[in-house]
């Protein structure tokens, strides 16, 4: 008889983060592990993310499926606090009372039979980014409307329609606010024949000022855009919706989006003003997920920031974190495009760092874009393991072309950087939500944004582990 042999597939550290149900808690204030709170850090991070990937033993079939969770930090006078709540939609609610899963999702089909889930309702699951207003913080997802969460308990209070989107409209998870004026400009793509593209620019309040609506090819996947001088850019890579199988129930919405790069790559350039199309323009075929510095140069091209894959693996590979074993390679590497916007021509594009890496962010309110540094979250090596998640943050010099890490060391997760202004200076602090997984336990870390190779300025110590998490903002006190 011959004995086969199996390979033996390890779990990482990081899948411990996400393997229960994460439990909420009330405020409460953070204990300082190490350093000190800087003074003059006034103001709430929030953080959204998939909190349950499970229920009653079923799990879900993709991460962008678990119900969202929000983490608030509240700093004040040098001490913080900190909650963490389910957004509590409808679709929670129902599945809380059942003890089981009764909706679809992005990538995971209804339970019961096919006939069952024809036409199925979605749940929207709140998970992916937050907004945080002057009076409220919504959670977002962008199949859907808003959720209206209090700023300081995270009490659910309702979906936002800011009184003028009727419930086809979705409200994307990667709104953009102008430094200078407050407005907010965000988009919605809704699914038909041809999808159709809904733009919003509202005033810092939340209150509705514009829309557009604007016609697109079959229903491709738009994640995010730039908000780039007087211009919104939307790079709308070569995914399509089969959306017939999806629609029957046949097949999940995420495994009925297929990969055609034979499409290439299309940019819709929009003016800022008046949300009406300025130009079209192809290019060739990649994927991205997210957009980060973007602004016009002194010739009055569009400069585009984003993490380019030359595929669309990578929804594949978000699919296996549910199950806390990746195995699917998908690397994303930060480029730089410039673009003629009258004409949407690209005219050149760069790499900028040539090694795994996503969530670039950078300082909204810098005057010198161009010369603003970018940060990321990476690969600790620069060659990495298709089973690790993102295990450092890094910084981006554009005036020098260096990256310099974080390296939060083996077996530690660092989320999204966050950068916030210090008062009266240049420089500015990184925030940053740290899974520790030899110790099983949760922390914030606050950075020098200049000195990222340094030990963190502080840690602070949250009362239970929270789950990997998507986006974040800051809201000053």
């Amino acid at each position: 008889m011959v004995s086969l042999t199996l390979p033996v597939i390890t779990q990482k550290a990081w899948a411990n983060a996400i393997a229960q149900p994460a439990p909420e808690f009330a405020p409460t204030s953070l204990p300082v592990l190490a350093g000190q709170i800087p003074l003059g850090l006034q103001g709430s991070l929030y953080r959204n993310g998939p909190g349950r990937l499970e229920r009653n033993g079923v799990r879900v079939k993709h991460w962008f499926d678990g119900d969202g969770a929000i983490l608030a930090v509240h700093f004040a006078d040098q001490q913080a606090t900190a909650a963490y709540r389910y957004v509590k939609s409808t679709g929670y609610q129902d599945e809380a009372a059942n003890g089981e899963y009764l909706y679809s999702g992005y990538g995971t089909l209804a339970p019961g039979r096919i006939w069952q889930r024809w036409n199925k309702q979605f749940k929207n699951a709140a998970n992916t980014s937050v907004l945080a207003l002057s009076d409220r913080l919504l959670a977002l997802w962008e199949g859907g409307h808003p959720h209206r969460l209090d700023l300081q308990t995270l009490e659910t209070l309702g979906t936002e329609n800011f009184d003028c989107l009727t419930p086809g409209c979705t409200y994307s998870a990667h709104p953009k606010v102008d430094a200078a004026t407050g407005d907010i400009y965000n988009f919605g793509v809704v699914p038909g024949a041809n999808a159709t593209l809904n733009l919003y620019r509202s005033d810092r309040s939340g209150r509705m000022l514009k829309q557009n609506a604007i016609a697109l090819n079959g229903v491709p996947l738009i994640h995010d855009f730039a908000l780039a001088g007087q211009y919104l850019v939307f790079i709308v890579p070569p995914v399509r919706l089969n959306a017939l199988p999806a629609v029957l129930g046949f097949a999940s919405f995420s495994d009925c989006l297929m990969w055609q790069p034979q499409r290439g790559t299309q940019i819709v350039t929009v003016d800022r003003q008046s949300l009406e199309v300025v130009s079209y323009g192809e290019t060739d075929a990649w994927f991205q997920w997210h957009i980060g510095k973007s602004y016009q140069d002194f010739d009055g091209h569009v400069v585009i920031e984003l993490v380019r894959y030359p595929d669309f693996t990578t929804n594949q590979y978000l699919s296996e974190v549910a199950s806390g074993q990746t195995k699917s390679t998908a690397e994303g590497q930060l480029w730089q495009i410039r673009l003629n916007p009258q004409t949407g021509t690209v005219l050149e594009q760069n790499p900028l760092v040539e090694r795994s890496c996503e969530f670039p962010v950078f300082s909204n309110s810098a005057s010198d874009l161009d010369l603003t540094p970018t940060y990321l979250s990476v690969c600790r090596r620069e060659t990495s393991s298709p089973a690790e998640l993102f295990n450092a943050i890094a910084r981006f010099d554009p005036k020098t072309e260096t990256l310099t890490l974080a390296d939060a060391g083996e077996n530690c997760y660092p989320s999204e950087p966050i950068y916030i202004a210090q008062p009266q200076s240049a420089r500015g602090w990184i925030l940053t939500v740290v899974y520790d997984g030899n110790q099983h336990s949760s922390e914030v870390w606050i950075y020098d944004s200049d000195r990222l190779e340094a030990a963190p300025l502080c840690r602070l110590g949250l009362p239970s582990v929270i789950p990997h998490s998507f986006h974040g903002t800051w809201r000053q006190g």
